[in-house]
């Protein structure tokens, strides 16, 4: 594919490109380029909304181009402030390597691991003296860092803004400079990031890179972006019935935007989708199988998506249970139901436990257990429902 096609492809459903001119100068003169991206690895999962800038990524491979896959363990110690309204908290050395071990293992689900290079940022931001860090501070401005829309709102709010957040981006732009990035890619909400690496790199007398930005896309709850402090995530490391049921549980308005963004739908099957969802010519579910069965068998192959689809309308529209389900071993005879809940069946705490029980979210035997103090009495096979797409199966001991 000569240059201009691929330029056609790689620029599709961008947000922020600079410049088109630039990264078509790159695509006609180098016949690979080093296309970066940075992750912080605060959590130790991937989810879909990671996996709109790695298909990006897996599309530069397709296209004969080198991926650089920045961990950044270091950085991670500080703490992105993008899109944050106070300071985010630092991670300690071996809450930071742990994700970060976890994040590159996952991201081989949609990379090219023949043309990716994963670094770690602490591999040069560790041995940094102060002098250096000093060094690196003088190339940008404080003017300059509260052009940043989140800064700006938390000095205008008297909010505290850390002076560790002002080295944030310096560190994710001297990431550019070591691996000598041709191309960075990121989510919307790290254009700014990106930006200064473009600086940065030409304070060090490198060609500055050409940045591209993709959507950020909206969880499962069909208003905040995706993000497992939200819960409204489906990670990359979901069972392929629970990412299929995840999928199947978006607002029907996200539903074109997810076909965009996560799926190979050409141009035209996208129009025709789009079409059928305005003139409402199909059941939005049926479209939202589709979309399900595309997403998972990208995790999974397809015959496994199309077997999660076929439980799902079975359980769904058939009412019956799945056919195998994870079990909570007991010893005990009886329980309370929040702390069945919390201490076996997984749920972060029990405001949450309690919480899923008040909105009728929690049933045994399809029971609704509507009281948050009530004590089980166990019987070995009983089923414990958790929403509409978590089940257990109560084994007594």
């Amino acid at each position: 594919m000569n240059p201009e096609e691929q330029f056609k492809e790689l620029s599709k459903n961008h947000v922020s490109l600079i410049s088109e001119e630039e990264l078509l100068g790159k695509l006609k003169n180098k016949r690979s380029l080093r296309v970066k991206l940075g992750v912080d690895p605060s959590r130790p999962d991937l989810h879909l909304g990671h996996a709109v800038v790695l298909r990006k990524l897996r599309l530069f491979q397709d296209f004969g181009h080198q991926v650089v896959l920045i961990i950044g363990d270091f950085t991670a110690r500080i703490g992105d402030p993008s899109g944050r309204s106070k300071t985010r908290p630092m991670l300690s050395r071996e809450e930071a390597k742990l994700n970060a071990e976890s994040y590159s293992k996952q991201a081989f689900r949609i990379l090219d691991r023949d043309r990716t290079e994963i670094r770690f940022n602490s591999e040069w931001l560790d041995p940094m003296s102060f002098e250096d860090v000093i060094r690196l501070s003088a190339k940008y401005t404080v003017a300059r860092m509260m052009e940043r829309h989140d800064f700006a709102r938390r000095y205008a709010d008297n909010e505290p803004i850390g002076v560790s957040e002002f080295l944030y981006p310096l560190a994710q732009a001297y990431d550019s400079v070591v691996v000598k990035a041709d191309v960075e890619i990121g989510g919307d909400d790290q254009f700014f990031n990106l930006v200064v690496g473009r600086k940065i790199q030409e304070e060090y007398g490198l060609e500055a890179q050409a940045i591209l930005t993709v959507p950020l896309i909206e969880g499962t709850d069909g208003k905040l972006k995706m993000s497992k402090s939200y819960d409204n995530y489906i990670a990359f490391d979901d069972s392929p019935r629970d990412m299929f049921g995840k999928v199947m549980s978006i607002p029907d308005s996200l539903m074109s935007k997810y076909f965009r963004l996560l799926t190979d739908k050409s141009d035209r099957e996208l129009e025709e989708i789009d079409k059928k969802l305005q003139d409402k010519t199909v059941n939005p579910r049926d479209l939202k199988l589709e979309l399900a069965v595309e997403i998972t068998s990208q995790f999974f192959d397809r015959e496994i998506a199309e077997s999660s689809k076929e439980e799902f309308i079975n359980i769904f529209r058939n009412k019956e249970l799945p056919e195998e389900m994870p079990e909570i071993k007991l010893l005990e005879d009886s329980i309370s139901i929040v702390d069945l809940l919390v201490s076996r069946a997984k749920i972060q705490s029990r405001s949450e436990a309690r919480r899923l029980i008040d909105q009728g979210g929690v049933r045994i035997n399809d029971q609704v257990l509507d009281d948050i103090h009530s004590v089980l009495e166990i019987s070995d096979g009983d089923v414990l429902r958790i929403g509409k797409k978590r089940f257990y199966r109560l084994v007594k001991c």
